[in-house]
């Protein structure tokens, strides 16, 4: 994967940059820790430039956050209540469950979305309950570019820092994401184990 991300942004410069991280928040298999942290190689052997790539990152972060906060959008509360009300038995859900996740949302969506770009596979997922919860789109969208920019800021820089070794990085960004996985899994479990205890 890293020789056709290397092509990529080798033909097309920026604009590759800008694609790749697009893709990668609506498809998140794509790894952007890949993407920055050998972009910021290639700005030690190209006419790229730290500045240029962040801005370019960022800007198709934010484009791709913004598509799945629309898709957010349509699977609003009331569609949530819809589904709830005919299928909720068998997820043993009720409708005041969602609205107590949805008013959480409201009170903490916020931080949830900028601390969630920090997170990996969180930080693209993070906008669908953002746009379900309708934040005002311009709190998301600051919050989403300045949780975005963190990111892409400090892998960028890490990447033109190390030069060559910049795979070494990604293997240490590949052992953060997978104990966040784990913690996410361990944290998923645990709630579905204590919310249907709760419910018995």
């Amino acid at each position: 994967m890293e020789a056709w991300i290397t092509d990529w942004m080798n033909q097309f410069g920026y604009l590759g940059v800008f694609l790749l991280i697009l893709a990668e928040n609506i498809f998140p298999p794509i790894p952007s820790e890949v993407i920055l942290t050998l972009g910021g190689f290639m700005t030690t052997t190209t006419s790229m430039t730290k500045f240029g790539i962040i801005i370019a990152s960022t800007a198709g972060s934010v484009i791709g956050a913004a598509i799945l906060y629309g898709i957010g959008l349509l699977l609003d509360v009331e569609r949530l209540e819809k589904i709830v009300g005919k299928y909720g038995k068998f997820l043993r859900l009720t409708i005041k469950d969602i609205h107590k996740a949805d008013a959480w949302f409201d009170k903490y969506g916020v931080w949830a979305v900028f601390f969630g770009r920090l997170v990996p596979l969180v930080r693209s997922l993070i906008s669908i309950p953002a746009g379900m919860s309708n934040m005002k789109f311009g709190l998301f969208l600051l919050f989403t570019t300045l949780g975005t920019l963190i990111w892409n800021t400090v892998l960028v820089s890490v990447g033109a820092a190390v030069g060559d070794n910049w795979d070494e990085i990604v293997g240490y960004m590949d052992i953060y994401s997978n104990i966040v996985y784990a913690i996410i899994a361990i944290g998923g479990i645990a709630f579905l184990i204590w919310y249907f205890k709760k419910r018995d």
